[in-house]
Order: C-alpha cells, then structure tokens, then sequence
C-alpha cells in the first residue's frame, strides 16, 4: 500500500529517530555472498587491487559467465593501479575490454566474460536470479559504506568478508580464506567504527552497518558464550534480546508501542524470538510457484466467503488482542491451509481490499475498503495503527 510508506516516512521525521535498516540479504543470500568471497580468494590474485576488482566482475558474470562492468564501476573502487588490477583479470583468462578504462558516465558498459563462470557442470557461484541480484546490490552498498568507502582497498576487501562472515547478532569469526592483506587491514575497520570489537579471530560488527550482516548462523561457542542469542529452528533467524532492544530504541514511538502490544499480548503469548524476527528481517520472496497458484485456484472455490470472512475475524481478533492478527493466526482461526498457500490467499484478499495492513508491519491486518463497503469495520479510531508505517527494520 504506496500510503503507508509516506505515512511512516513523515511518522519518522515527525520524532526525529533515525530508523535501523532492514538486512541487505537473508541468511541463504549470506552464504551465498560467502561463497563469492571464497571463490575470489582461491584465485591466484595476491594484491587486494585484482582481488576487489574480482569480486565486483564476478558476481556480476555469476550466471552465464558474462557480466557487465562499467569504467564508472571501476573508477568507484579507487584502486592504487586499476590497470594492473584489470591485467591481473586478464591473466586468468578473463576477457576485459579496454573500454573499462573508459570514465565518461556516457560510455558503454563493457561486456566482460569469466570461463569458470560460464560452466554448466560444477559451477562455482551457482546462484539464482534473485540471489545473483541482491548480492550484488550488497557488495556495492558495503563497499560504500561511510566508514570504509575511503579506506583502502585491503580495507574495503576486510570490511567485505568481515560483513559476510556475521551473524544476525553481530557476532564474526574470521574466516581462514581472508586474504593476508585484508587481514593486516582488519584493524582499520575497528579505528573507523565499522568494528566494535577485535581479536585475533573473532569480531563484532557495529550496529550502524548491522544490516549488511551476511546471517551466518552462530557456531555452538557463540551461542554458549550469548546465551541471549536464540535461533528459531524454522528459519534460522538469530534472535539476541540486545539486538531486540535496541531496534526497540530507534523504532518510532508508535512502532515500538505496535511491537510491544504483541510481544506481551497475554492471549498470544508467543516468544520475544517468534515476535521480533518478522519486524527485524526484511519481507522474504514473494515469488509464488504454479502449483501454489492452483491450489489456491481449488481452494478459493470451496470458500466464496473468504474475504468476509477474513475480515471480520479481524475485528473479533483485535477486539481481543489489541493489535490485528498474523497471517498464522488468520489461517489457524478460520482454519484455512497454512504456508505457501496461506501466503497467496491473504496477498489476494489485500489486493482485492478485502484486508489491508500497514505495509510490511507484521500484526496489522485490518478491513479493507470492500469490507468496509459491507459495514465490517473497527471500532474507533485507528489513528494509532496506520501511525505506525511500513518500515520493517
């Protein structure tokens, strides 16, 4: 719903809180972003100049072995010698152009190709569309971000694997693929903040670069020496009472009351880990498969009452609880199929406006405007719900 983001657009400069930005990538995404980590590693590339360079034309050539990369891309990486840094590429069999050279932000990207990378069979990044994406989006937002973008690239390599190698909780293990240059430059990363904490192989990622955190799941040491962090078995979220607390803190005044309505609702009773992760983790994919589709085809004909249904069970429930109900407790109330087709059956009732919520904000299903037209309505104002807006951090 395009409101609910200006309403909490304007919700959080009204109180002048900065708010915590959402992970950059799930936790598969973060072992994916290890995996490009660890490939570009294993090349015979001793200087963090072709090292840097590798990781950025590497995960753009993921699929296919063929990527683009600009002159504009390489003039961002603020190599000391981006011409050897492209030989280097290219002494590995790399096919470059020399229009990579090329800074003019009207030049062509220049199409680069990566044999390894174009195998069919025992491929070493074999990623999917949509993790390919957002692993490179990641790279380039932790390459810029404010404590390492003028570092240098050593630097910029360590605060890579250093991101990609924490847990939710900001805990790190450094890995023993990080190269020698990039571990010498770990301890730039703790004077310029983008560390908290440091030793000879572990870390502590601060929480002002927490949402580039690649999600490796904590190790049985981690857990034991954190007994606050908790992991939900389900989906591998890593719950740190800490971490909760302070995403608490820089929440809106009407977000934290939302979080908090639920997490001590009495009626719900769910652990602060089952409340916490759908309001830290970011909206997972909402790719929807045709065997979901076509269940959901056999279901919806069995319940043409569904969305007035589904409507008024918002009512009753909030009447109850104080806040609206998950899509898990929608289902299990009306007694409907759980996930994935619990998923499409709500996303259809909010598209046809038989519910409504506040964006991503997790407990916010409410009557749509087609059940409002029927008279299913909350009671009161709800000033208080829609004042809470769509960011989930």
């Amino acid at each position: 719903m395009p409101e609910s983001a200006a309403s909490s657009s304007k919700t959080d400069a009204a109180v002048g809180k900065p708010q915590p930005l959402p992970f950059l990538l799930t936790a598969p995404q973060g072992e994916a972003a290890r995996t490009l980590l660890s490939y570009v590693a294993s090349l015979p590339l001793p200087e963090p100049d072709p090292q840097l360079l590798a990781v950025v034309v590497a995960v753009r050539a993921a699929r296919g072995g063929v990527g683009n990369v600009t002159g504009m891309d390489l003039s961002a990486l603020r190599l000391h010698d981006p011409c050897g840094a492209v030989e280097a590429l290219r002494s590995l069999g790399w096919q470059i152009g020399d229009g990579i050279f090329k800074s003019d932000p009207a030049a062509p990207p220049v199409s680069v190709t990566v044999p390894d990378l174009a195998r069919e069979t025992d491929h070493p990044l074999p990623f999917g569309k949509s993790t390919r994406s957002r692993v490179s989006g990641w790279t380039t937002r932790a390459l810029s971000a404010k404590q390492v973008k003028k570092l240098p690239p050593a630097a910029r390599l360590a605060g890579l694997f250093a991101a990609a190698h924490s847990t939710a909780g900001l805990l790190g293990q450094i890995p023993s693929d990080l190269p020698e240059a990039a571990r010498a430059a770990l301890p730039h990363l703790l004077s310029k903040g983008f560390l908290t904490e440091l030793s000879d192989e572990k870390f502590q990622l601060a929480s002002s670069v927490r949402h580039l955190a690649g999600m490796r799941r904590p190790t049985a040491q981690e857990s034991a020496a954190h007994p606050s962090v908790r992991t939900t078995a389900s989906s591998g979220f890593e719950f740190r009472a800490d971490a909760w607390a302070q995403w608490k803190d820089t929440a809106t005044p009407a977000l934290r009351r939302h979080a908090e309505s639920v997490e001590y609702c009495a009626l719900c009773a769910l652990p602060p880990e089952r409340v916490a992760e759908p309001f830290m983790r970011p909206a997972g994919n909402k790719f929807v498969s045709r065997n979901t589709k076509v269940a959901y085809g056999q279901w919806k004909d069995a319940h043409p009452d569904r969305g007035p249904q589904a409507a008024n069970f918002t009512v009753a429930f909030r009447a109850e609880h104080g806040h609206g109900p998950s899509f898990r407790q929608l289902g299990e109330g009306l007694g409907w199929p759980g996930r994935p087709v619990l998923g499409f059956i709500v996303q259809r009732l909010v598209s046809n406006d038989w519910l409504t919520s506040t964006g991503q904000v997790p407990w916010t299903l409410r009557p749509g405007q087609a059940a409002q037209e029927q008279g299913i309505t909350l009671p009161g104002s709800r000033r208080s719900v829609t004042a809470v807006g769509s960011h989930q951090p």
